[in-house]
């Protein structure tokens, strides 16, 4: 995402804007933010589509449709001024980068994360011509990957299937070289089997990498199109034939969209999607830029609080507004990659008294929650079938990372609360979940076992990883007095700003008067998000203080300084 430029607009509507994420053949598209909390991506049309009225007319009525465009695996349309000085269209934000992005910077998805791809999409297309409309750009720039399903973004060009308008007489091309199914090129028309035509040529690069049509030239890419078979690569088996019948050239021999997805997902991509669809670096990856966008709300907000919404002139200076790295991030982009821009400052360590250590306050309820704030739930990061027969799971600093940060970010879709760590047993292993470590007790005295008074208690502080830059919440640390090494001498309780909890069970490898180190793992009745990898944990005296870190590179090296809040 680029910082705002001084020449580009404060606001557009009622939307303060964040950063610019890009800019197509259509116009640029912004982050903004509602005057109720929600995250949006704003589409501002170049200026000389915007002095052309018969430009504006088709602009309208294809505003007026894509809003009818709501069902799942989509990104809604949520506002719009087709009448403003440069027309602008504001759809729900989805995290995520771009299927291009994706598979140029990370290679092909895995089969399972190709096959809950295509059938989430397929979904979609079923549900967009059931509306009597046809999307007609179906490509993997215009594909979102986020944790909770692919998005299918970019309904500015679709339009009612009975219109006549066509957008070509602006020299813009509906469609794109290799992705625009053969009637589309000989200027036949579009219906709905044109998109599966593109899904098809979708779906065969992201299981492959590669485009099913290769050309140096658009001329050489649309001749392929038209009189060419598909190169479908390494692609086998089921999901091979599925691709090779979209890829038909006859438009009546495609298949329909929901026979695409019941081949691919026979109960549906939503049940694959909550079990976790996506590879664990793409997942990593979300995670990392949820929290830089966190972080840029935060930003704003410390540099003086949201704007008074309305409308700005588009030449107004942009101010205080700050972009995080990673311009992969986002909906209604264009899928140009956007050099990162530097990451911002560590996070400090709190200051100040006890009042300091206490924890956010967390809703009891999702219904509670403030405007434009939700939970979003993590799963595995793995597709099945991993070589010792179990997916890997997020590291625990991850998943209450993406928790954390997704709060504040809605996709405009459904959302699971129930897998939530802490949400089952959670606590230390007795049910309690959510609980507060109770005060140390039990085991030798405080007089004659190997652990300095000084540690004894419980101790509380804000936690980070990757050197201050991801905020994880907020750790409990309960220490108690042991007789010998080897024995459990207490557990570390992290909570998330949305109230879910992992436990770490600590025990001692040694102990002076410098310095405690404990050997930590995963309590068992954690839940499915949290890491149970074994590490080393430090816990060293700086005043009256405690200085916590750990050697757990796959989760950040999570550090927190601790004040004692019982003894």
């Amino acid at each position: 995402m680029h910082p705002l430029e001084p020449d580009e607009p404060a606001a557009i509507g009622p939307y303060r804007l964040l950063g610019r994420l890009g800019s197509g053949g259509m116009g640029r598209v912004y982050v903004g933010r509602s005057a109720g909390g929600r995250t949006v991506a704003v589409k501002v049309v170049h200026p000389h589509f915007a002095l052309d009225e018969e430009f504006r007319a088709r602009f309208r009525r294809e505003v007026d449709a894509a809003r009818r465009v709501g069902g799942k695996w989509t990104a809604p349309v949520l506002d719009a001024d087709p009448e403003a000085a440069l027309p602008w269209v504001a759809t729900g934000y989805a995290a995520g980068p771009s299927l291009t992005e994706a598979v140029r910077d990370a290679g092909p998805l895995p089969e399972h994360s190709a096959r809950v791809l295509g059938a989430g999409l397929a979904e979609a297309l079923a549900h967009v011509h059931a509306l009597g409309l046809v999307h007609r750009d179906v490509k993997p720039s215009n594909v979102l990957l986020t944790l909770d399903g692919p998005r299918l973004i970019d309904f500015g060009i679709a339009r009612a299937t009975d219109g006549t308008a066509s957008l070509t007489s602006t020299g813009v091309s509906i469609g794109s070289p290799g992705y625009m199914a053969p009637e589309q090129i000989l200027g036949k028309g579009a219906t709905g089997a044109a998109d599966v035509f593109s899904l098809g040529a979708s779906l065969v690069y992201a299981a492959t990498g590669e485009p099913p049509f290769a050309g140096d030239t658009s001329a050489a890419l649309l001749y392929k199109v038209v009189h060419e078979e598909p190169e479908l690569g390494a692609l086998s088996g089921e999901l091979r034939d599925l691709a090779a019948a979209c890829l038909a050239k006859d438009a009546a021999a495609r298949p329909a969209p929901a026979e695409v997805a019941h081949r691919l997902a026979p109960a549906g991509a939503a049940p694959l999607v909550a079990a976790g669809w996506l590879p664990g670096p793409l997942v990593e990856r979300v995670s990392r830029s949820a929290v830089r966008l966190l972080d840029l709300e935060a930003e704003e907000d410390g540099a003086g609080g949201a704007a008074a919404s309305g409308p700005v002139s588009f030449a107004g200076p942009a101010v205080g507004v700050f972009g995080p790295p990673d311009a992969s991030y986002g909906a209604g982009g264009p899928g140009a990659a956007v050099p990162p821009t530097p990451l911002p400052p560590p996070l400090p360590l709190p200051q100040g008294g006890p009042a300091d250590a206490r924890p956010s306050p967390v809703p009891s309820a999702p219904a509670t929650a403030s405007p434009g704030k939700v939970s979003l739930s993590v799963a595995a990061t793995t597709a099945p079938g991993s070589p010792d027969g179990r997916g890997r799971r997020v590291s625990c600093t991850v998943a209450l990372a993406v928790a954390g940060a997704l709060a504040a970010v809605m996709v405009g879709s459904a959302f699971l609360f129930d897998v939530l760590p802490g949400s089952g047993a959670g606590g230390d292993g007795d049910g309690s979940a959510g609980k507060r470590p109770p005060a140390a007790t039990g085991g030798a005295s405080d007089s004659d076992g190997l652990v300095p008074k000084r540690y004894l208690g419980t101790w509380r502080g804000k936690a980070s990883a990757q050197d201050g830059l991801v905020a994880l919440g907020t750790f409990d640390v309960t220490v108690r007095q042991v007789a010998k090494r080897g024995e459990r001498v207490g557990t570390v309780t992290q909570t998330d700003l949305i109230g879910g909890t992992c436990v770490d069970v600590l025990t001692l490898t040694s102990a002076t008067e410098k310095e405690l180190v404990m050997k930590a793992v995963g309590a068992k009745s954690n839940g499915g998000g949290c890491s149970q990898a074994a590490h080393t944990v430090w816990l060293r005296p700086v005043g009256t203080e405690l200085q916590y870190t750990s050697d757990d590179p796959k989760a950040g090296d999570p550090e927190a300084r601790l004040r004692r809040v019982r003894g």
